[in-house]
């Protein structure tokens, strides 16, 4: 994928730095005034603290980033956010041809580790997520190098089509369709309604398939070897792999994104189509 000197975009939050708290003063009353007294008599607050450390708290330390290498997770960031950008300009375009409704795009934020958002505090080791709550997407720039080592999905097309089914449930929420699946919890079964959760992620597979057509067409920055990475990565997350790689053996009944099967399937037909009013069939039938 050609995305160096591309346009980045501005919705992107970076929380991968988390600065010390405040500083909090011990003691009552009687420390206060010692210490507007001290302070008025011209000892600096420097001063204070280095010679009565008692009255400060302890200090958190600050939180850095994990990756060793900043340059590599910077270059990381201006990928994601060149992504980013073509998310907005082709949702921004075919969102209103076929759904007949603007297109409000969300916001992508960077975190190290563990994040907070409207929908929970939420670890890195779920990878990344999107929140219909708050409408932004979460993701720790280290999945990436879990996705080439772990999962054996290297290449920058598979990077975006990770943040392209994140972006195709932004567009399930902004549809209503986020809400009304959230709306059968409880109505039907837990195991008819993990189907149904699991059809939502084809669906976003799906999307994010109609995003690849409309950037290969109009942009002219994706290539066929493009795609057989993001084919790939689809491929490598599948529940049936994942679960072969971490336990030995399938549960199809706990699948949550479906299989490697699938989501290849549903990305590629999005893919070939590049039609969003298309994105129905998901919940309709197995095979498009």
């Amino acid at each position: 994928m050609r995305w160096e000197g591309r346009r980045q975009s501005e919705n992107v939050e970076d929380r991968r730095r988390v600065v010390a708290g405040p500083m909090v003063l011990r003691g009552g009353i009687g420390t206060i005034v010692l210490l507007l007294v001290l302070l008025f008599l011209g000892v600096s607050p420097q001063e204070l603290l280095h010679n009565i450390p008692e009255l400060v708290g302890p200090q958190p330390a600050p939180q850095q980033p994990v990756s060793p290498d900043q340059n590599e997770n910077d270059e990381l960031k201006q990928f994601v956010s060149v992504v980013l950008a073509d998310t907005e300009d082709v949702w921004g375009t075919i969102f209103p041809t076929s759904f007949l409704k603007p297109y409000s795009p969300p916001t992508l934020v960077l975190f190290t580790g563990q994040v907070k958002s409207a929908c929970g505090l939420a670890s890195a080791a779920s990878g990344p997520f999107y929140c219909p709550l708050d409408q932004k997407v979460y993701i720790d720039l280290a999945f990436y190098e879990e996705l080439r080592r772990r999962f054996g999905a290297p290449g920058d097309f598979a990077q975006a089509y990770v943040i392209a089914h994140e972006i195709g449930h932004h567009v399930q929420n902004q549809l209503g369709i986020a809400e009304k699946v959230q709306a059968m919890r409880g109505r039907i079964s837990d195991r008819d309604y993990n189907k149904i959760s699991v059809r939502m992620e084809l669906q976003a597979d799906f999307l994010a398939g109609v995003w690849a057509h409309n950037v290969a067409k109009y942009k002219g920055v994706v290539d066929e070897e493009d795609i057989r990475e993001a084919v790939h990565a689809a491929a490598a997350i599948g529940d049936d792999a994942i679960q072969k790689q971490s336990q030995g053996y399938v549960v199809p009944d706990s699948f949550t994104h479906g299989t490697s099967e699938q989501r290849m399937r549903w990305f590629l037909y999005g893919y070939k189509t590049g039609d969003p009013s298309l994105m129905d069939r998901a919940f309709e039938v197995d095979d498009p």
